[in-house]
């Protein structure tokens, strides 16, 4: 099943976030990845799910070989 992360991208896009396991709640951010680890690993998240939200969303219609 597919996730929303509309909600995410509009408040993080460009930047790195760590996500809890459900995949939705953001535990922590930051301009790099290592930044967003570190943050989330100091509020005792040991391994989180890190992805960049992008800075902006291209449509895409059709598919790849």
């Amino acid at each position: 099943m597919a996730i929303d992360w509309t909600k995410i991208y509009k408040k993080y896009k460009g930047l790195w976030v760590a996500l809890e396991d459900d995949e939705k709640t953001v535990v922590s951010s930051g301009k790099t990845a290592k930044e967003a680890w570190e943050k989330a690993q100091k509020k005792g998240y040991k391994m989180p799910i890190l992805t960049k939200m992008p800075e902006r969303l291209i449509p895409y219609v059709g598919f790849g070989l």
